[in-house]
């Protein structure tokens, strides 16, 4: 432990998440709804490290350039990379020791919503704190999980985000501790997923421009690895290789799945979701399925007529 000088004590982490982003939080007016407006998807996605291997995050990402002959750079720059070479980094990605996350939100249902609970703190990006809450669950369950099973003595893991405009990072560390007061007095506002507070500090949250960490450099595959792969607007129609490539480091429950954990889509439930059927292809290989289960289903009137 590390002392912050007044008073309270920075924690060791043994994890370090990088997060970023592809598309944008716009809820006013989003497409295709609206014939001018924000991206139709956003996702957000974390790389979860263990500290053990940060110093060679750097090494990896140049081995990647390498890769696909970018000798005089040392960032990646995924969406300014041909389609072979995009499949080349996401390959590479998944050969790494790291963990992969990724929330898509389709933001047509959320066109114009306006939400109450957390609008209790002030900001104008609760829509974003709200999706790096959903990644942050599944992050730190998957952090805690690994440090219980080998009782590690650090079990703390380091939230660091790729500076975007007009982003508070503050005021996303302000939802959380709100949430952890929330979930201590047994009254989360959703209460299936709360993050594992025993391995998140406040203190433990950086942020960086995206050139800055190798670590922020491959969050941004993955985060547009998927976004290729729903997208059909901007980026031309679906395209889910990269995103499939990327299977052998998903996070998936103890049990074996992908679904609303390294891969989450929202809204849910996922039948409710009003995508298209090429949107669907990359949730339905990460284990989704769009059936309406019979019990979901309103049953029929009931006849009293002989």
């Amino acid at each position: 432990m590390t002392s912050t000088g007044r008073g309270a004590s920075i924690p060791e982490y043994e994890f370090i998440a990088y997060i970023d982003e592809a598309g944008d939080p716009g809820l006013k007016n989003v497409r295709p709804v609206d014939e001018k407006g924000s991206t139709e998807w956003m996702t957000v996605s974390a790389v979860v490290v263990s500290r053990s291997r940060e110093s060679d995050i750097f090494g990896w990402v140049a081995d990647i350039n390498r890769k696909i002959g970018e000798t005089n750079t040392q960032v990646i720059h995924f969406k300014d990379l041909t389609k072979e070479n995009r499949l080349t980094v996401a390959e590479a990605v998944a050969e790494l020791p790291v963990r992969l996350f990724v929330v898509a939100s389709n933001k047509k249902n959320m066109r114009r919503h306006q939400n109450e609970n957390a609008s209790k703190i002030p900001s104008k990006q609760w829509f974003y704190n709200w999706l790096v809450r959903i990644v942050v669950e599944r992050v730190t369950d998957w952090c805690g999980r690994r440090a219980d099973r080998n009782n590690l003595p650090r079990r703390h893991v380091k939230f660091v985000f790729s500076q975007s405009g007009g982003h508070s990072y503050s005021q996303t560390a302000a939802y959380h501790a709100l949430l952890k007061r929330q979930s201590r007095g047994g009254r989360p506002f959703l209460s299936k997923w709360v993050p594992r507070w025993d391995v998140m500090s406040m203190h433990l949250v950086e942020h960086y421009p995206h050139y800055q960490r190798a670590g922020l450099q491959l969050a941004d595959v993955v985060a547009s690895s998927f976004y290729q792969a729903i997208d059909n607007l901007d980026t031309g129609p679906c395209d889910t290789s990269f995103a499939e490539a990327l299977r052998p480091r998903m996070a998936h429950t103890a049990t074996g799945f992908y679904d609303d954990y390294g891969v989450v889509l929202q809204p849910t439930p996922c039948w409710k979701a009003d995508i298209s059927a090429d949107q669907k292809k990359i949730f339905e290989f990460y284990d989704y399925d769009f059936r309406e289960p019979i019990w979901w289903q309103a049953p029929a009137p009931v006849s009293f007529r002989d």
